[in-house]
């Protein structure tokens, strides 16, 4: 069922002024985060300088049982990180946090994002007689800190230095005996906050859904080019890398982050509803009911049924139990992997005109399924609308899609001829023009290369196709350049 975006991964930290079960925070927070990466979780916990970790593949409550919280101990710091791969398949070593024992002392590392300069910096190392035990961007970031901090008289400054030279999407979170440090990079491609706890512990992650979750208030998002240390002397802030306008991923709005998260002062969820508002003006049908794709749909199908006035209704019931999208072999496998997922409320759609919302077309695959299911649940008409605009253009920021190949917008001249093969009686897209306007309250600008190929910093000429495509693949190569 791997036929919807996914986004790399998502991150948490937390710094108290005493010896406290930062674990247990760790890994509430990362189960409010497991929406950002459900295929490998990791916490590390820093208690006077000793670090301790643990992570494996699976989901946070599966991974994290009480006897593997009860092994990390206390601490008066933890960082914690979920993550879904790009690239690099079942290497263990590519899970995070990376905890990195060098002459100066000890250093996690949690990142989301990708570094278009990656290949660049791993060569230049390995030329180097560095030694990689993954395949991940964020071992290059971590051997370029533990590099530039031989010389300098700070982790923080270290790290200054390194955003000088990678290139990229990265929300990170470092930490150290004494510090916890999370930077973002100029263009602030993914979101990263910090907030405090009723007790005075910092908390820093990747939505404020984890804030939520463990009590802490929301101060403020890390501006993209900021560092931000916390220390026992309070906390700093470094915008030496700040620039005037950044460009965060539209999609994080559209698709990846949790509806009750609030990114760069503007409600997740109030985007979603406009994004159906403004898809309701611009592509009207005549029909009966709307309803939403689970989960990221259902917002954006209660903003288009308040702006066209046409009934909203529940259309799916969705499987809570299955933790993860996933392919399968055979094609009659992945017709059940469907019907496991989402159950049609036939006495909702049968003899009805049908408005199906959802945040997004990949490969088509999935959605010619679902369109089927509700021909079968006797549905008279069923017309798609999509939240976002057409995928056209490989992503290098921290997405799954790098090639044109199998996006069905490059496979098909016309939307009508798309809708014709997805089996609907009409389809419609959100123009580029309105994701812009989805979250006025943020200020820093958006990405929106995947839809118009106008990407703003510089690409790579040639793009390595080792995240979409072999995600499709039934014999996926275990090495992978990029992550």
């Amino acid at each position: 069922m791997f036929n919807t975006l996914h986004e790399e991964c998502g991150v948490f930290g937390i710094f108290e002024n005493k010896t406290a079960h930062v674990a247990q925070s760790a890994y509430l927070a990362l189960f409010a985060l497991q929406h950002r990466g459900q295929e490998a979780c990791g916490i590390a916990v820093n208690d006077d300088g000793v670090f301790s970790h643990y992570k494996s593949d699976g989901l946070v409550p599966d991974v994290f049982t009480p006897e593997n919280l009860q092994k990390l101990g206390t601490g008066n710091m933890a960082i914690g990180h979920v993550r879904y791969s790009t690239t690099g398949g079942k290497n263990p070593n590519n899970i995070q946090p990376l905890v990195i024992r060098h002459i100066k002392g000890n250093l996690a590392v949690a990142h989301n994002g990708n570094l278009v300069n990656a290949p660049d910096l791993r060569r230049q190392f390995e030329l180097g007689g560095a030694i990689f035990h993954g395949t991940s961007d964020t071992e290059s970031i971590a051997y370029s800190i533990v590099t530039e901090r031989l010389a300098c008289k700070s982790t923080e400054e270290a790290i200054a230095k390194v955003m000088n030279h990678i290139k990229g999407a990265y929300s990170c979170i470092v930490m150290t005996a004494t510090k916890l440090i999370a930077f973002r990079d100029p263009m602030g491609f993914h979101p990263l906050c910090f907030g405090k706890t009723s007790d005075g512990a910092y908390v820093v992650a990747s939505e404020s859904c984890a804030l939520d979750t463990i009590g802490a208030e929301l101060i403020r998002e890390i501006k993209p080019g900021e560092i931000i240390t916390i220390s026992k002397e309070g906390i700093k802030s470094d915008t030496t890398h700040c620039k005037e306008k950044g460009a965060m991923c539209v999609f994080e709005y559209i698709y990846f982050a949790r509806p009750d998260s609030v990114i760069e002062n503007a409600s997740v969820h109030h985007a979603r509803i406009k994004a159906g508002k403004f898809l309701a003006k611009e592509n009207p049908v005549d029909a009966d009911i709307v309803i939403g794709v689970p989960d990221s749909g259902i917002d954006a199908a209660i903003g288009y049924s308040q702006e066209s006035k046409i009934p909203y209704g529940i259309g799916f019931i969705k499987n809570r139990y299955i933790g993860r999208s996933f392919i399968q072999p055979s094609q009659c496998e992945r017709n059940d992997a469907v019907k496991i997922k989402l159950n049609i409320v036939k006495e909702n759609i049968k003899g009805k005109r049908v408005i199906m919302i959802d945040d997004s077309i990949v490969r088509g695959t999935t959605c010619a399924r679902i369109v089927k299911l509700l021909r079968e649940a006797g549905a008279k008409e069923v017309h798609m609308r999509v939240s976002s605009p057409p995928f056209k253009h490989p992503c290098y920021f921290g997405t799954d899609i790098d090639s044109c190949d199998n996006l069905i917008a490059c496979q098909y001249n016309t939307i009508e001829e798309i809708a014709n093969q997805i089996g609907a009686d009409s389809l419609a897209y959100l123009s580029v023009e309105a994701t812009h306007r989805l979250a006025e309250k943020c200020t820093i600008g958006f990405c929106d290369g995947c839809f118009t190929g106008n990407y703003p910093i510089e690409v790579p000429k040639e793009q390595f196709k080792d995240k979409f495509e072999t995600k499709l693949s039934e014999n996926a190569m275990y090495y992978q350049v990029l992550d």
